[in-house]
């Protein structure tokens, strides 16, 4: 299994940490809350407390050392805090943990919590400290999830690309320059089915087109990715199949493929056609030699055709659909909204 967690990269600077990655961070350590919970014998070896994993990143780069009232694991604990009770403002994180003053002890705080002290804590401690952190994490949910049912008849390890765009404010950011008045960055994210656990975490410029991520993915021989029309690329797509991994995209209108053979269909389930093609147009010809899958499906829910194409020959055409429908359904998974934003949404 590959797994990398990087920050936003503007330059030579690493510019912010994505909140939302707390969102997966916070969910691991539940995971593995409940299979503690769950199993009565637990290895010796492996009873590592999550203060105690914090620390051995801590130590790695030297967080701690010039920190005189907030420690690393405190910052942790009060921006964990501030994401999954939606606070807007680092006054608002203050003001709420500062309510229950006489309780901050037994939460992991050495002492109250300045809006000031948070704030250089997020703006000078290294980022690679949480990097670390979250890979402990994500290793350790993804053994946990690993055998989880994903209602897809499939023993390969079955993954979803995609990316969601994060509004931020110009003024505010202004190196996220995304149009003439719109601040954004785009997080770029690789789902492992089983769990929804990340594999691959990329926070770029809102600009940068979502085909490039994929030189960035090492493929995992005998995988599934399961991938939209913006990751249409031939040339890319053909390294899947050199690496032995499977894609499962959505087809272009305009892309030009000539049909080979016609393979028969049970239309009750839904699925239209199951066609062997080739690419005609020449230069997609020349990046992607070899023949391709093109399954077309009826929707039963949007009433919508939809056209997918994949280079496994193998599986039956309605498991194909029903891989994409599954990361249909988990494709809600990678997207962010501010806080402010999911509260008035959720009202």
């Amino acid at each position: 299994m590959h797994m990398q967690i990087v920050g936003i990269s503007v330059g030579n600077d690493l510019k912010i940490i994505p909140p939302s990655a707390l969102i997966f961070l916070w969910r691991a350590m539940a995971a593995r809350m409940r299979h503690e919970l769950r199993s009565h014998c637990v290895c010796a070896t492996d009873r590592v407390s999550v203060p105690q994993r914090v620390q051995k990143c801590v130590a790695r780069y030297g967080g701690d050392r010039y920190a005189k009232k907030l420690s690393c694991w405190e910052q942790y604990l009060a921006m964990a805090f501030a994401q999954l009770t939606y606070r807007e403002s680092l006054r608002d994180i203050e003001a709420c943990l500062g309510a229950v003053g006489g309780k901050l002890y037994h939460m992991g705080f050495g002492s109250g919590l300045a809006p000031s002290t948070l704030a250089d804590a997020n703006e000078n401690r290294d980022w690679r400290i949480y990097a670390d952190f979250a890979h402990t994490l994500i290793a350790t949910a993804r053994q946990l999830y690993a055998v989880e049912a994903m209602g897809v008849d499939l023993d390969s390890s079955l993954y979803a690309l995609d990316s969601t765009t994060i509004d931020l404010c110009l003024s505010l950011f202004p190196w996220a320059k995304f149009r003439q008045y719109k601040g954004a960055v785009k997080m770029h994210t690789l789902l492992d089915l089983h769990g929804n656990i990340p594999a691959f975490l990329r926070i770029t410029d809102g600009k940068v087109h979502d085909v490039n991520i994929l030189d960035e993915i090492l493929p995992e021989a005998g995988s599934f990715y399961v991938m939209d029309r913006g990751y249409v690329d031939f040339k890319r797509l053909y390294a899947f199949t050199l690496s032995s991994a499977f894609f499962v995209v959505r087809s272009k209108k305009n892309v030009l493929l000539q049909r080979r053979y016609s393979h028969p269909v049970d239309k009750s389930t839904g699925v239209r056609s199951d066609h062997t093609v080739i690419l005609t147009a020449l230069g997609s010809a020349s990046a992607y030699p070899d023949p391709l899958r093109r399954v077309t499906y009826c929707d039963p829910e949007t009433g919508k055709r939809l056209k997918f194409l994949t280079n496994n020959f193998t599986l039956p055409a309605l498991t194909i659909a029903q891989i994409t429908v599954a990361f249909t359904h988990q494709n809600d998974t990678t997207s962010y909204r501010p806080p402010c934003q999911a509260r008035n949404q959720d009202a």
